[in-house]
């Protein structure tokens, strides 16, 4: 008995330490409270996971608890502040999960996953809890509320009601085992997209098979091979080598074979297939919508959309696939034409598109990505990018070496308003690593929100996979990096300059089909010649990228346009397809991936290679029934840009009232309220047409 008493004690005392000594529970006290990286280590954060859901059950217990009628402000306000230390906590660990994982990590996450979906079953199912919200929704036209605050009462009513608040004892049992299992569903398939990305890779001995290539990309994987220890050049299916190889190797059997190894991630069985994953997932959320009363997890999740119902969505892109269709079939035929010509005596296939239309781009055009490279020097780059946001909204960035940043490559900003006052801390982290996964994205380590008066400032990171520097060169992006950078920034601006009460609202907490709009419009400025004159220049001799060069990258912008949309609109049937299904789905998955793909196909269908296995935007992301929100957001960006056009490109007036009902808004009004307050009416899809060189018949 004795010894067993002591060892408790220990354990008591172990587990006080890990608390008293854990900085992730401590007030911060860095510039801007911002992270400390750099004293937060992987044993510090299941113990503050912890403390931090106990914590939050407490204040959940004072709000059911209060002897006072529920008012907005006890129970709807109180419950949008309640859990600010598990927001603390998580926000460093699933942005670290993302961009500097490891096994470690990844292991507290399959621990955290059930424990976390537990927890926010116990407060979305807390009876007393909804009986409090329900009584404020209820007499909610009696209350004399903001737009703001009555969008707050919608969203957590709402909260609740998707989540299960109104079902049965017995159903809420069946949403809680649903909900537990989905979180570990697409957390595993996540981890297995990473991890099979990360298995894969190709030793090269022989430099000849890598003709074609160029000589920074060669040098890459020189690189890659003796990191690794090897001789020779090191291929894997990261973007910076994967995309080069597709467009620039002659060597036609090596783009097959990263193509298929690409293509065929998570789909041959071992301990990283996902197909079961997929079914799994499909199924567990038709469940779950039908459990909530609808038809399919589409009719569930379309509600509090834009678009409303899967059917506007359909219609959408069934309109953009009749517009684009026939232009894409000449795109293809022209690229075949030209390989024909050119001595390729074989249908042009996947692993050859890329390759024929870069050369066909090249020929008609007399452009291609490395003339644009050596203008576009990352540090000259972000110049560029922080440079337009000045010019649009007068913001400055200050680099700030005193902040903690989480990997040495990571650079962190004071983001300063045009009046000198603090507005954001702004993360860039911009290249490629094992711990990383692939894309990019923006998140918030944390979210704006005020409490008085006071305007607690936000903290945001934009995370990329951008071209590494060599040894004998710097990091030198392709024009399509420049449009991610712009892309990301949009999201970070919409994420900085927020000015909003409530948490949930602010910055990019808005409608998944609206969240787009201000990434994807900041596209349009990469083919401005006012705005490259103002960054592009060459990183040797320092000259000004020619004019002539700004026009080819103008006269080139809809080269092969339509088969993009197209291949964009397939993913998009492709993801309403998986959630859309009214019956369980036990099928084969490339067979319905094939289906629904079908009208969109336009190379020849490869029937060993699928893109499901490793869709983490739908299957382990926020897009599930919801991908095709970049073409949604696309038609807005056309339309909202069509503004700046007509008014000038730097705008200031223009600039301002896109900050102003767009930017700081967040998510207090309904997006299509915001969207008419800028441009004074509803969207068509006339100006991307027009913008795509598409021909426009007058249909909305």
């Amino acid at each position: 008995m004795k010894t067993k008493i002591v060892l408790l004690m220990t354990a008591i005392s172990v587990a006080g330490a890990l608390l008293a000594g854990n900085p992730l529970l401590e007030t911060y006290k860095t510039p801007h409270q911002t992270i400390p990286f750099d004293k937060i280590k992987i044993e510090h954060y299941m113990p503050a996971f912890e403390e931090a859901m106990k914590q939050h059950d407490a204040e959940i217990k004072a709000i059911v608890e209060n002897p006072k009628p529920a008012t907005f402000e006890n129970t709807i306000v109180a419950l949008d502040r309640s859990g600010s230390l598990l927001t603390k906590v998580s926000s460093p660990f699933y942005n670290l999960l993302s961009s500097e994982t490891n096994d470690e990590m990844q292991a507290i996450a399959q621990k955290v996953s059930p424990l976390f979906t537990e927890h926010s079953n116990a407060i979305r199912l807390n009876e007393k809890l909804f009986a409090r919200v329900k009584a404020v929704y209820d007499m909610k036209g009696q209350l004399k509320l903001t737009a703001e605050q009555q969008m707050l009462l919608k969203k957590t009513y709402d909260g609740f009601a998707d989540n299960g608040a109104n079902l049965s004892e017995k159903d809420k049992a069946i949403y809680r085992e649903l909900s537990k299992e989905m979180s570990m569903l697409t957390l595993n398939f996540g981890q297995n997209a990473l991890k099979e990305t990360n298995k894969w890779n190709m030793l090269i001995t022989d430099k000849n098979l890598l003709d074609g290539l160029p000589a920074d990309v060669i040098d890459m994987l020189a690189m890659n091979a003796k990191k690794a220890g090897k001789t020779g050049w090191l291929l894997d299916l990261k973007a910076t080598t994967y995309g080069p190889v597709m467009k620039y190797a002659n060597n036609r059997d090596l783009r097959r074979e990263l193509y298929m190894a690409n293509t065929t991630k998570c789909m041959l069985g071992g301990e990283y297939d996902n197909l079961e994953n997929i079914r799994k997932i499909a199924n567990t959320r038709m469940k779950i919508a039908n459990l909530l009363g609808h038809k399919s997890y589409a009719d569930y999740v379309l509600v509090d959309r834009m678009a409303e119902k899967k059917e506007n969505v359909n219609d959408l892109l069934n309109k953009l696939l009749v517009a684009y269709k026939p232009t894409a079939e000449k795109e293809y035929a022209e690229v075949q034409a030209y390989a024909e010509k050119n001595g390729a005596y074989f249908k042009v296939q996947s692993w050859d598109w890329s390759y024929y239309s870069e050369k066909l781009k090249e020929e008609k055009f007399a452009i291609n990505d490395e003339m644009l490279k050596p203008y576009f020097e990352l540090e000259n780059v972000k110049k560029g990018v922080f440079g337009l946001a000045t010019k649009l909204y007068g913001i400055k960035f200050v680099k700030n070496n005193s902040i903690p940043v989480y990997h040495p490559e990571v650079d962190a900003y004071d983001v300063i308003d045009e009046k000198g006052k603090f507005l954001s801390v702004l993360y860039t982290d911009f290249h490629p690593r094992d711990g990383k996964r692939a894309g990019a994205w923006m998140n918030d380590f944390k979210s704006q929100y005020m409490v008085g008066k006071t305007d607690s400032r936000p903290q945001i990171t934009i995370v990329m996979n951008f071209t590494r520097p060599t040894e004998t060169k710097p990091a030198l992006l392709t024009y399509d990096e420049l449009t991610t950078f712009l892309h990301e920034f949009g999201h970070a601006l919409h994420g900085m300059l927020t000015k909003c009460t409530y948490e949930s609202l602010s910055g990019t907490n808005v409608y998944r089909d609206f969240v787009e709009l201000p990434s994807q419009i900041m596209e349009n400025w990469a083919s401005e010649k006012e705005f490259l004159d103002g960054f592009a220049v060459h990183y040797q001799t320092g000259e000004k990228i020619p004019a002539s060069l700004i026009k080819k990258i103008k006269d080139a912008e809809n080269f092969n346009t339509a088969n993009f949309c197209l291949r964009q609109l397939s993913f998009g049937f492709l993801d309403m397809a998986w959630h859309s299904i009214e019956a369980p789905y036990e099928g084969d998955v490339v067979a319905m991936e094939k289906t629904s793909m079908a009208s969109t196909q336009i190379l020849p269908v490869i029937n060993d290679a699928a893109m499901s296995p490793t869709f983490s935007h739908i299957f382990s992301g926020g897009y599930a029934a919801g991908y095709y929100s970049y073409k949604w957001a696309e038609v807005l960006d056309a339309d909202a840009y069509s503004v700046f056009v007509k008014n000038g490109i730097f705008d200031k007036k223009t600039a301002a009232s896109f900050r102003q009902n767009i930017l700081m808004k967040g998510g207090t009004e309904h997006p299509m309220t915001l969207y008419k307050r800028f441009r004074g009416q509803e969207p068509t899809i006339d100006a991307l047409l027009i913008r795509n060189g598409i021909e426009v018949t007058g249909s909305k």
